[in-house]
């Protein structure tokens, strides 16, 4: 039984694209499948022309809705871990300038998500959104390619997210990175978005057989609309009813 189907799609270096729809109509395994977590049946996923690795790499850096970050490591070292492996696979420590280089490059990537003062605390001390934060900081100083992010700012309250919001638009116009976002929030996704990918599930077929989820709606924001335009034409109220199902 297919989950995906005609899915073809053509992303520039640099897009924000967020990617809505209804419950279970292939969204997130559409992020794992950028990610190599599974892989299509058929076709094919290029990154600059060429066919992605099998398996997750650097080039592709993914934050989810539950907080990845390891407990038993500070702040800093949290951000520091990815980088160590990369460059030390066998100890995953560096020592003298190598370390002290890591460490400021660590510091920049903190201080850019607003966590440099919290650089010696644990995961338990922060909150939700600090946390999250701290997962996004762990992410960017790899520079991966494609940024992934599956519903970053889920459970997070409306103040925590909103600023959220203010650094992930700040961090993806500095970075260049390309941006892929699975929500289930409209708003959240015309609001953040330079392109919208809106998945839905066909009507199943005469036998009672699923045909498998596709990219319904195509949409490409020239410019962040307000939220009061996004909800006012026709058109949208449409959209919004079939990614909501």
């Amino acid at each position: 039984m297919p989950v995906l189907r005609d899915i073809n799609v053509t992303v520039d270096t640099g897009e924000f694209c967020t990617v809505v729809g209804a419950s279970g109509c292939g969204k997130s395994t559409f992020l794992r499948m950028l990610l190599s977590e599974e892989q299509p049946s058929s076709g094919v996923i290029l990154i600059d022309g060429k066919p992605i690795a099998p398996e997750p790499g650097p080039d592709r850096g993914v934050v989810y809705q539950r907080y990845s970050v390891f407990p038993h490591l500070s702040v800093l070292d949290n951000v520091m871990l990815g980088p160590s492996f990369s460059r030390a696979p066998f100890m995953a420590r560096l020592f003298g300038a190598a370390a002290r280089a890591l460490r400021e490059e660590a510091m920049h990537y903190l201080d850019a998500v607003g966590l440099a003062d919290a650089r010696d605390q644990y995961p338990a001390a922060l909150s939700g959104g600090m946390q999250q934060r701290l997962a996004i900081a762990q992410t960017l100083i790899m520079q991966p390619k494609l940024l992934l992010l599956d519903e970053p700012f889920g459970a997070l309250d409306p103040g925590t997210r909103k600023d959220m919001h203010d650094l992930l638009r700040t961090l993806w116009r500095d970075s260049g990175m390309t941006v892929f976002m699975v929500t289930h929030d409209l708003q959240e996704g015309f609001s953040l978005g330079t392109r919208v990918l809106v998945f839905d599930k066909p009507p199943m077929s005469a036998s009672g057989a699923s045909r498998g989820a596709t990219i319904t709606y195509d949409l490409q924001l020239k410019r962040r609309p307000s939220a009061d335009a996004i909800w006012g034409p026709a058109h949208f109220k449409e959209i919004q009813e079939n990614a909501q199902g």
